[in-house]
């Protein structure tokens, strides 16, 4: 099998650890190992202290997939698989799709929802939403399933718009994929990190039967240095081929990240509510900062997420304006064509605590900007 780098993640690993400032990471500041610890419950804490470094089972932690199973609908375990959230994606679409295969899914997104599509070999059609809002429509969306349609991927909260659909929106993606026999595969990595005026929506696991939904550690509860990911399905012979896929690869999860798993998710609450707290107090920073630069188009406040996608005033492409910014201050973004989106956009995550100190040093920056890169 060949496939393409991943620019994003390619572009992450020439910056990230080496600029001082990360304005664009879509993940939250990550919590230490000794504050989850101290929120462990006695038999967490036996788990803890009395951890043997071997191999653990397949499919994951059987108090692990309890734990997961506590934001379900699901009762079983057995509807549960875990493994690295990208590991997760990678054997699914390799499972679910064959050669000419046609697949419906989200734009822009993640690259690996797009590529692993493009090196089966099978055809792939982009459901973009409107950029004046970042709304997609549904009935848009019905108008791109083909025959050989197989797969809908969809991606709520959208990474990297902070898109959101409203429930009866979501009622109508299943009624179509019901209609036309398509498997739904849901990346819902950012699930219930949204708004205070936002209705969650349920795991499309939940609601469709041909359903499969994609979560983990990273984003929502700020702990992506366990790289803990689950799939949940009504589909246990899916499952069961996800197994097998994965003893090619990982083959079981790390014990220690399996227990410190454990305790978040006893605690999930906690740590969302911390992690949606300051994205809901740097968007306000990042509004008043977009009213004193003449830098951006506009500001569409994400209604979910950890992330937004900002349209730029300038002349330069966006890849350049983002590699000035960080080689000048040390502030990494992320520009749209790790995205393979099309315009002057760059992306800005709300997750990181410092995120007020790097909007000065921005704006620092920007009074000495080129004004002939400006089209103002």
């Amino acid at each position: 099998m060949k496939i393409n780098d991943f620019k994003l993640e390619r572009y992450f690993a020439k910056h990230e650890f080496t600029a001082k400032y990360l304005l664009s990471s879509s993940d939250c500041d990550g919590f230490e190992m000794q504050y989850l610890i101290d929120l462990a419950s006695d038999h967490e804490l036996d788990l803890w202290k009395n951890l043997k470094l071997g191999y653990t089972e397949s499919a994951g932690h059987p108090l692990l997939r309890e734990s997961i199973l506590q934001h379900y609908q699901q009762n079983d375990i057995e509807n549960v698989v875990v493994a690295s959230p990208g590991e997760l994606n990678f054997m699914s679409m390799n499972i679910l799709l064959s050669d000419k295969d046609h697949v419906v899914s989200v734009a822009p997104a993640y690259q690996s929802l797009h590529e692993i599509v493009r090196s089966l070999n099978c055809e792939l059609s982009l459901w973009q939403p409107n950029s004046e809002n970042w709304q997609f429509d549904v009935g848009e969306l019905e108008s791109l399933i083909q025959e050989n349609t197989r797969l809908l991927i969809i991606n709520f909260p959208h990474n990297p718009t902070g898109s959101y659909l409203t429930r009866n929106q979501l009622d109508k993606i299943v009624s179509i994929a019901r209609k036309h026999n398509i498997t739904i595969f849901s990346d819902e990595m950012y699930h219930k990190l949204v708004a205070d005026d936002v209705e969650v929506l349920p795991p499309i696991c939940d609601i469709y039967e041909n359903g499969i939904s994609l979560w983990g550690t990273s984003k929502s509860i700020g702990l992506a240095g366990l790289r803990t990911g689950w799939l949940v399905s009504q589909n246990k012979e899916f499952l069961r081929k996800v197994m097998s896929f994965k003893d090619y690869l990982s083959i079981c999860n790390s014990a220690p990240a399996e227990i410190l798993s454990i305790i978040a998710l006893n605690n999930f609450n906690r740590l969302l509510d911390h992690n949606k707290d300051k994205i809901k107090t740097n968007i306000n920073h990042f509004t008043e900062f977009v009213n004193q630069q003449d830098l951006f188009s506009s500001f569409i406040t994400p209604k979910s997420g950890s992330t937004a996608l900002i349209q730029l005033n300038i002349q330069e492409n966006s890849i350049d304006f983002s590699n000035k910014l960080v080689n000048e201050t040390g502030i990494m973004t992320v520009p749209a064509e790790m995205f393979d989106y099309k315009g002057k956009y760059i992306r800005i995550g709300f997750g990181r605590k410092n995120f007020p100190e790097v909007l000065e040093v921005f704006a620092k920056y920007l009074k000495s900007y080129n004004s002939a890169f400006t089209s103002k």
